[in-house]
């Protein structure tokens, strides 16, 4: 089944989004929010992104590149903040969407470091960055949700699923299920809209 999906990109990151648009037979929604909401009550913006740019949407797709981390500053990423948190809000109007995190080329060294022996239980566990340094607080939280009393997070600990743009362009429709299939799982009860 296809599931409407809203991309959220830096506009350095265009062609992706392009291809995506053009390439792929993905059902979405073409639309980003460039100008300011002219309100400072958080439930009326979020109702208005929801309206106006997302509205029949269920997965929002971030495209991950050189220009979308936390450490570039809040005003320097204002949309994509917005268009993330208001895709992570519940209200009696409408549902979360899921969130599928695509990490385009320039950054898979950044992202993908690794593996490393964990000290806690012997094993080997991949190091993937998901951090202030690559990615903005809301995919980061909800990707690494807090409180966590094991020594690695499985699928089923993350609301936001990640795939490298090279797998995603390969099976697109099974990576956008797995986003999609998150708004039903337990773990969609622990997201946070403003980390």
């Amino acid at each position: 089944m296809a599931h409407k999906c809203f991309i959220s990109f830096k506009t350095e990151d265009i062609a992706f989004k392009n291809h995506i648009r053009d390439e792929m037979d993905i059902d979405m929604i073409d639309k980003s929010l460039d100008e300011p909401i002219n309100s400072w009550d958080d439930d009326y913006i979020m109702r208005k992104i929801r309206e106006d740019y997302l509205s029949d949407s269920t997965v929002t797709i971030f495209l991950i590149g050189s220009r979308s981390s936390e450490n570039l500053g809040s005003h320097e990423q204002r949309y994509i903040k917005k268009e993330l948190q208001a895709s992570l809000y519940n209200s009696s109007n409408n549902t979360k969407n899921g969130i599928l995190g695509i990490v385009l080329p320039t950054m898979y060294d950044s992202i993908y470091q690794g593996s490393y022996n964990c000290l806690t239980c012997g094993g080997i566990h991949n190091y993937v960055g998901i951090n202030d340094s690559t990615v903005i607080k809301e995919f980061s939280h909800n990707y690494y949700i807090p409180a966590f009393d094991k020594c690695s997070w499985s699928e089923d600990d993350r609301y936001c699923v990640l795939v490298k743009w090279s797998d995603f362009v390969i099976n697109p429709e099974f990576y956008i299920d797995q986003a999609f299939d998150k708004r039903s799982q337990p773990i969609s009860n622990k997201t946070k809209v403003k980390p």
